[in-house]
């Protein structure tokens, strides 16, 4: 009875000719670090890679092996593919990649399709889950009390005034 690969994800990397996606992972019923080569069929400089990078992780073949891989990280390693194949520079292709996946605080998230606001979310997600402090953290300090200055020149604004005295 095949129960499934138990394995500890370490490294992910795009090989560009011929291309796959290449996994170096632990072995954890041996403790051997192995490698796996996943290659990539029918992608084109055209290609979507939020649909190639949910393809190869459900993938029943490679599936077990990519749990700990995230869906933004092939993401991200498709679009180096197709840099690659549109005949872009990696430097171009990483700035790009940088542009995509960084949240402008001054953009109008409101004027966003539904698509685009999904991908600005999950990178919002993924931020926060980053900088996000568990009780495991070594700095994690419990019930942080913090006393904020208190200016003389309050601003005030106008609709909470002004509702009070409807009351």
């Amino acid at each position: 009875m095949y129960v499934g690969m138990m394995c500890t994800a370490k490294k992910c990397g795009i090989r560009f000719q011929p291309p796959a996606i290449v996994l170096i992972y632990e072995s954890e019923i041996k403790g051997k670090i192995r490698q796996r080569i996943m290659p990539v069929r029918n992608f084109s400089k055209f290609s979507d890679c939020t649909r190639a990078a949910e393809q190869l992780k459900n993938n029943p073949r490679h599936k077990s092996y990519l749990e700990q891989v995230t869906l933004r990280q092939l993401e991200k390693l498709f679009s180096f593919l197709r840099g690659y194949l549109s005949g872009k520079s990696l430097a171009e292709t990483m700035e790009q990649i940088r542009r995509e996946t960084t949240i402008d605080p001054e953009e109008d998230l409101n004027k966003l399709d539904d698509k685009e606001l999904a991908k600005r979310k999950s990178i919002m997600d993924e931020l926060f889950e980053k900088n996000q402090k568990k009780k495991d953290d070594p700095n994690f300090v419990y019930d942080i009390e913090v006393e904020f200055p208190q200016d003389d020149q309050l601003q005030s604004c106008g609709w909470d005034t002004e509702s009070a005295d409807e009351f």
